[in-house]
């Protein structure tokens, strides 16, 4: 016991000293230390920075895929998975592809009993009034009436559709927030009151709730205006465009008899004989977790390799500051060894130093990174934060430089002669 408690006070004896060495060493001169300190700030904060933006990216980008379900399958032309694969993509073989129609829609509804939604959107822009206020090429959307729920929007003020009146030619509408807030005057709802979308008069019943802008999220109705599907035939001919049919998986229900049920209703609407190949895709956010594994797997890499020169040139300065160290205390170190201290605590004593000056520097280049993380999640719409195996990795990664940095000068103080040692001034 007493060997333990003697352990534990010699290494906190030798903690403690290696301390004040180091200190002493970066208050002796202050811009070697500084530049030496700098090397290693700079190489810690490209690395931290960097993983903290490739995690903030992966996040947001992740959240908006969550955020347009997990149990939701697109039906299109294209295969997410081919376009992302990027081997073997013949576009033009997909734009040969039929457009998706009504008639599909209402046959999947009909047909595809493992889902409990199915819904279809058309898209067309046009000018919208409001007595003297008009915007130019609103983007206008027909859909049915699961829409909302498939695609995640909220009603701020007013309400939705109902089934019946998503399913007939009724002049309504749900308009965005930033569309209230320019056609109608302030203090005015814009609930029950009347637009002019194109040709046609059209009653406001609902006011969707504010999003904002956001570059990882593909869809805001911000700038929109939705309306039942009927009432888009008055602008679009919906068999010269390709509706969006959506199909949402009914949560009891197994995900691989879903896609082979959709699959086969949609062969079935199509008339595909056996031999014939899909002309049709079914896409699920799924698809592109490989992809985006893959992706950040490459960005990691480019960050180990950014944030590896930059740790290189910090490894140098706290070589440089220790081989400095060394031999202003070669003196020092030969009186150390002459009264008995070991070789191993000499080199012990050296590499403490070196990383503890090395740490010094990496937690400077931490804390820039959290004040920069802050300011961007406050300036932008783009969610960082530190993690702690972020903040983890950096102090090891600085406290290894200062190791390996320091290992040559401390291994040449731990072999001095100390009687040569001495006798240097």
């Amino acid at each position: 016991m007493k060997k333990i408690f003697r352990s534990i006070n010699i290494f906190f004896k030798l903690l403690g000293e290696s301390f004040v060495f180091a200190y002493d060493s970066v208050k002796g001169d202050k811009f070697r230390a500084f530049l030496s300190l700098l090397g290693v700030t700079i190489g810690i904060f490209s690395i931290v920075a960097v993983f903290t933006a490739i995690e903030g990216l992966e996040k947001n980008v992740r959240n908006m895929f969550s955020s347009l379900g997990t149990d939701v399958v697109y039906v299109d032309k294209i295969s997410w998975e081919s376009f992302a694969d990027g081997e073997g993509f013949k576009w033009w073989e997909f734009r040969q592809r039929p457009n998706n129609t009504y008639e599909e829609f209402l046959f999947l509804q009909k047909n595809v009993t493992l889902a409990d939604m199915t819904a279809l959107s058309a898209l067309t822009s046009t000018n919208v009034r409001y007595g003297r206020n008009m915007l130019r090429n609103t983007t206008l959307y027909g859909v049915t009436y699961y829409w909302n729920q498939i695609s995640y929007f909220e009603i701020d003020e007013g309400r939705y559709f109902t089934p019946s009146e998503a399913a007939t030619n009724i002049p309504l509408a749900v308009i965005g927030r930033n569309v209230a807030e320019e056609l109608f005057p302030e203090g005015l709802t814009p609930v029950n009151n009347n637009l002019k979308v194109g040709g046609f008069t059209v009653r406001v019943i609902g006011v969707i709730k504010k999003k904002g802008e956001s570059m990882f999220d593909p869809v805001t109705y911000d700038d929109a205006i939705i309306i039942p599907l009927p009432f888009i035939r008055n602008y679009l001919d919906l068999r010269r465009t390709s509706p969006n049919i959506v199909v949402h998986k009914d949560p009891r229900a197994d995900e691989e008899e879903f896609m082979a049920q959709l699959r086969n209703a949609m062969r079935v609407v199509r008339r595909l004989k056996p031999i014939q190949n899909d002309n049709f895709a079914l896409n699920k956010m799924s698809f592109l977790d490989d992809a985006l594994s893959q992706l950040f797997s490459v960005i990691a890499i480019a960050g180990w390799i950014i944030g590896g020169f930059s740790i290189l040139i910090g490894a140098f300065g706290v070589a440089n500051i220790m081989f400095v160290s060394v031999k202003e205390r070669t003196h020092i170190i030969g009186i150390e060894k002459a009264m008995g201290a070991k070789s191993s605590f000499v080199l012990t004593q050296f590499l403490f130093e070196a990383a503890l000056l090395a740490i010094m520097g990496g937690l400077i280049g931490i804390l820039i990174v959290w004040v920069l993380t802050i300011v961007v999640t406050n300036q932008y719409d783009f969610v960082l934060t530190m993690s702690t195996g972020n903040i983890l990795r950096g102090v090891l990664i600085s406290g290894l430089v200062g190791v390996i940095a320091g290992f040559i000068p401390s291994l040449q103080a731990a072999r001095m002669n100390p009687v040569e040692a001495m006798n240097q001034h």
